[in-house]
């Protein structure tokens, strides 16, 4: 069957480590979504054709459903099939403490991290129905959910608490239907985000601070993502998995 995988936020660390395994575990065409890393989405669109998939690069910000409903309106052309999503772009603002969380902050992260979120996942469930090929959603989460992530991003924190319980719920609504509605949630990764929220020697400093005493990996993630959209992963749903290293 000729499967679709569509990674938003797919131009640099989880999303794209995503995408780029995505064709060893047989995904045959893969959406590498970008928000405005075209030369990092590009990079993956390449690694991803390289390996034998075929890649679709399209740009869509997801804090605008217009952009959204326009880039499902390209994939509603495209020749049925089974469709997954990783749900994973987002942004965080700069380290901060309460006083920092301004309405304009506030709103900007909730705008992408939720609302464009639910967004991309209604507009998902509703090619799998018009396709009638089935598919599965995992949302990316993060431990802060459960952290706080006191004195340094409570926003950020509060929007992936918000996609645990989006998580939940879109998994009871869903099952009926056999889609599959999981979350993971990232520890501690070697990705950008951390420069993104002005903490570029972030994992310098709390990189050792988990039980397994390192940093995870952004192919940890993927592999953990890739799990849960496979079939090995049949009987499980309304799962949120911490792949935190034990934090």
């Amino acid at each position: 069957m000729n499967s679709l995988l569509i990674v938003t936020g797919a131009s640099a660390g989880i999303g794209a480590a995503t995408a780029r395994m995505a064709a060893f575990s047989g995904w045959q065409r893969i959406v590498v979504h970008y928000g405005q890393d075209k030369a990092g989405a590009e990079t993956t669109a390449s690694m991803v054709e390289s390996m034998g998939a075929q890649a679709y690069l399209l740009q869509a910000d997801v804090s605008k459903p217009k952009a959204i409903e326009k880039m499902f309106a390209k994939l509603q052309e495209l020749k049925p099939g089974p469709v997954g999503l990783v749900n994973n772009a987002g942004i965080v603002s700069p380290q901060g403490t309460i006083a920092d969380l301004t309405p304009e902050r506030v709103q900007k992260v909730f705008a992408v991290n939720v609302f464009g979120a639910i967004e991309v996942a209604r507009q998902t469930v509703g090619l799998i129905r018009a396709w009638g090929h089935g598919g599965g959603i995992v949302n990316i989460s993060s431990a802060a959910a459960r952290l706080g992530s006191a004195n340094q991003y409570i926003d950020y924190a509060a929007t992936k608490g918000a996609i645990d319980t989006f998580t939940l719920g879109l998994a009871d609504e869903l099952a009926p239907e056999g889609i599959r509605v999981n979350a993971i949630r990232p520890g501690l990764i070697e990705t950008a985000i951390h420069a993104k929220g002005g903490q570029p020697d972030r994992l310098e400093k709390l990189g050792r601070t988990p039980p397994m005493r390192r940093p995870g990996t952004s192919e940890e993630v993927a592999e953990a993502v890739l799990w849960l959209l496979s079939e090995r992963s049949s009987y499980v749903t309304r799962t949120i998995l911490d792949v935190a290293g034990g934090r």
